[in-house]
């Protein structure tokens, strides 16, 4: 084993978050720290807690008072704290502690996805608002905005919900939010709370109603009439065997 390679086992390995160094400087770090947060941190994975300011300085470029004086900043912005330990029966020792920087960090994951999932919400909305006015044939009143609102934010309806009652409005030829709404509640009284169980629903309502041409079809047979031809238009019917 050459002297390179002994080097590079001896020296160990430093583990460093992703999340944490794709996001350092929205958390108010400067990269000057950070780089001091790295060589802090690759010290307390060999087992060294407090290493020396001299050793850091020497690492990263700068005199002795200016890692002071960083150390001193960051303390202020509350992305680390030094910790006295006293053990029984040994001198106190102290102690870099980042656990206020990984505190902002989660704060700060906290905060993007409130702003993600707040986002969601407004595109929802512009999306549905724009939905039913396109299948209205009509822009909508602001009456009519708040009550698809209150869908949203009140009674929690989720988008997709919304679009089915749209849908079965529209079939029916019914362009008022009043029946959406009916729709809506009924199934929340059937406990109907997702798209995949109202499209089940759906799916079963369908297969138990007969067809207006099985219905023909059965009426003639009462009658001693013949059945009606099950073929689409622009086929020929086939002749039945003999």
């Amino acid at each position: 084993m050459d002297a390179f390679a002994k080097a590079l086992l001896k020296s160990g390995d430093t583990s460093l978050s992703t999340l944490l160094l794709e996001h350092y400087r929205e958390l108010g770090m400067s990269n000057t720290e950070f780089l001091i947060y790295l060589q802090i941190k690759s010290y307390n994975d060999r087992g060294i807690s407090f290493p020396q300011t001299e050793t850091i300085a020497k690492a990263v470029g700068l005199t002795d008072n200016q890692i002071f004086q960083e150390l001193h900043t960051m303390i202020a912005k509350r992305l680390m704290q030094i910790d006295t330990v006293q053990q029984p029966g040994q001198l106190a020792r102290d102690s870099y502690d980042f656990t206020l920087l990984y505190e902002k960090l989660a704060q700060y994951v906290k905060k993007a996805e409130t702003q993600a999932v707040t986002s969601q919400v407004e595109n929802n909305r512009e999306t549905i608002f724009n939905q039913i006015e396109t299948e209205f044939g009509r822009p909508l009143s602001p009456i009519e905005l708040e009550m698809i609102s209150q869908w949203l934010d009140e009674d929690h309806y989720q988008v997709e919900i919304i679009r089915l009652a749209l849908k079965e409005a529209v079939l029916n030829q019914v362009y008022s939010l009043k029946y959406m709404d009916r729709i809506l509640l009924n199934w929340q009284k059937r406990h109907l709370t997702t798209p995949e169980q109202i499209q089940q629903e759906r799916q079963h309502r369908q297969a138990q109603t007969p067809t207006s041409a099985n219905k023909a079809n059965k009426g003639a047979k009462k009658k001693g009439l013949p059945d009606i031809p099950m073929f689409k238009i622009g086929e020929q019917p086939q002749k039945p065997e003999k």
